[in-house]
């Protein structure tokens, strides 16, 4: 190589490194100068959240959260549905907040109506989602308000707690259930709802349709009979435009209300066999006027 063209390439090596430091160097300190500070409860936080990013707290994912509980003073440490209380309690410890009373929800599917149970207006053969299937005339259920059975919220659950039944029907795992409310949002008929996991008794329906009309449609559907609104001890059962609603505050869990429905719209979660005990004695002392009107 010629002298002359070497030092054309020591030259240019030199130029280029010396570029090379002052742009470095001007990074370096524009980095120093406009770093965002974090907080280190932040990181704090986001370690001892479950990291399912469920969204349940409001927020895009467990890190917005963590950001958001330490940075707004007024936002509750207790809203990490999958965390539960002990989550919360260790959130609020970290934010120096006081542990807000978590109370366990499980999510509850309000629809007993499967295949072989409710009946269908018609054969859909579009995608099997439920978002796609209510869009073909409300869904193919006669029940307007019942669910499709095609396995939406299945798949939505981040938590597997969701499986179908041979006939189409979501089943909740409430030991697997975080009560996240993936699921009540995915339903395109609002048929789930997060319920306090204490309480197993629930009126297992959602429709507001008449007597007549219900029964025509599903075996198990609440028919407004008001048996359970008479019957009911704790006075925690009412009528809300031809569908029984329970007032799970008053509720006492006596079961009363599960023995006296004649459809069996109303069960036990924690042991569904109570539904089938003396019902026929308790709906004829209804009749004979011997329970509580």
């Amino acid at each position: 190589m010629q002298p002359d063209l070497i030092d054309i390439v020591l030259t240019s090596l030199a130029f280029m490194g010396a570029v090379g430091a002052v742009f470095g160097l001007a990074l370096a300190i524009a980095a120093r100068k406009f770093a965002v500070k974090t907080d280190p409860r932040v990181e704090a936080v986001r370690d001892v959240l479950p990291g399912a990013n469920c969204g349940a707290c409001g927020f895009a994912g467990c890190q917005g959260y963590a950001e958001a509980v330490v940075n707004d003073p007024t936002l509750s440490s207790g809203l990490c549905a999958p965390g539960k209380a002990d989550i919360a309690a260790m959130v609020a410890k970290i934010t120096g907040k006081v542990a807000p009373e978590v109370i366990p929800m499980v999510a509850t599917v309000f629809c007993r109506g499967d295949e072989c149970k409710a009946t269908r207006r018609f054969v859909y053969e579009g995608v099997k989602d439920c978002r796609a299937a209510v869009l073909v005339a409300g869904g193919d259920k006669t029940c307007q308000y019942g669910c499709l059975g095609y396995g939406t919220c299945s798949r939505a659950c981040p938590f597997g707690a969701i499986t179908m039944t041979k006939d189409r029907l979501p089943v909740v795992d409430r030991e697997k259930c975080t009560a996240c409310g993936v699921c009540v949002a995915a339903c395109p008929k609002s048929i789930i709802t997060l319920t306090p996991a204490a309480k197993r008794v629930h009126i297992r329906c959602s429709s507001h349709d008449k007597g007549p009309v219900v029964k025509k449609a599903c075996e198990l559907g609440c028919i407004a009979c008001s048996l359970c609104v008479k019957g009911c001890p704790e006075k925690a059962i009412s009528l809300d435009n031809f569908l029984a609603k329970i007032d799970y505050e008053k509720c006492s869990e006596c079961e009363t209300c599960v023995l006296l429905c004649p459809q069996r719209t109303i069960e036990d979660k924690i042991d569904p066999s109570k539904e089938s005990a003396p019902r026929t004695k308790l709906a004829k002392e209804e009749k004979e006027g011997a329970v509580t009107k």
